[in-house]
């Protein structure tokens, strides 16, 4: 009993040493992070402070804005509308901005306003875009052109008929189709990572039909021809590895109308503002029928 008391006794100088080091370096840290806040605070101390009520000064700039509506006898024009740009970074802010502060007739499409749902699609300086996605133009006292998609029948100002966009994509019959019955119908479809990829740059694409209607041999014939965001959206169904209707997806596109009038001329990729390629989508079904 006597020897193990002092073997403890022995062992306890060692502790204390441990401890104060212990206790040391933790002083050591609290004084660096204590030096470290208080540097931090002077710098932020130095930094100017926001006024959040100061008021912006106004930034005026015109605005074309294509109007015409079919119910009534007057010719389509454009009108011109001066409207401060300063509180209002994109296209779809001015026009509800004139809407609700200039003229409450106007009518346009929108929804999400964070190009998502394709509803805001117009033509901005010649350009087929979405006015969510659409800056407005830096300095003021300069004017930008609002019109309707082009070569669509026009319902009322910016609104333009798609029905013959979604006929054409309700046509490719754009749903998963299988000939093997699952086993469990609880389990879904699975596919391998290198197949999901394959769907990339085709399953993004929003239906804003910017692309069908830059496209000339849409314009020209609108009622045969089912256009880039159709044919695109057809390959993306053809590329799916658990669809299994490949070859009949293919013998229903092989048509000189309904594929064969795209002649390459890229005006759809260059317009999507979504960046995709619907006419590199239209090549590869056109090399699918060929291998078939």
């Amino acid at each position: 009993m006597a020897s193990s008391f002092r073997r403890i006794t022995r062992l306890l100088p060692m502790q204390c040493q441990l401890i104060r080091a212990h206790r040391h370096a933790l002083s050591t840290v609290n004084r660096s992070l204590l030096q470290a806040h208080k540097v931090r605070s002077t710098s932020l101390s130095v930094l100017p402070r926001r006024n959040f009520s100061e008021v912006k000064q106004p930034r005026m700039q015109t605005f074309s804005v294509y109007r015409w509506d079919p119910a009534q006898p007057d010719a389509p024009k454009e009108v011109d509308y001066e409207v401060d740009v300063s509180d209002s970074p994109m296209i779809l802010d001015i026009l509800i901005k004139i809407k609700n502060q200039q003229d409450t007739s106007l009518s346009f499409r929108r929804s999400c306003r964070e190009g998502i749902c394709g509803s805001c699609a117009v033509n901005i300086d010649g350009t087929n875009t979405l006015a969510c996605l659409c800056k407005t133009k830096p300095g003021a006292n300069v004017k930008t052109r609002i019109l309707p998609l082009p070569h669509c029948s026009i319902v009322k100002d910016l609104v333009g008929d798609l029905t013959l966009f979604y006929e054409h994509y309700k046509a490719i019959e754009p749903w998963l189709q299988r000939k093997t019955p699952k086993k469990d119908e609880a389990v879904e479809h699975y596919q391998s990572i290198e197949d999901r990829k394959k769907l990339d740059g085709m399953y993004e694409c929003i239906l804003c039909a910017c692309c069908s209607t830059s496209c000339p041999s849409f314009w020209w014939n609108a009622d045969k021809y089912f256009g880039p965001a159709a044919l695109m959206q057809a390959f993306r169904w053809i590329d799916d590895s658990r669809d299994e209707f490949t070859e009949e997806r293919l013998k229903r596109l092989n048509d000189a109308w309904k594929l064969y009038r795209c002649h390459g001329i890229m005006n759809c990729t260059n317009t999507c503002p979504k960046h995709l390629e619907p006419a590199l989508a239209i090549q590869k079904i056109k090399h699918a029928i060929d291998n078939m």
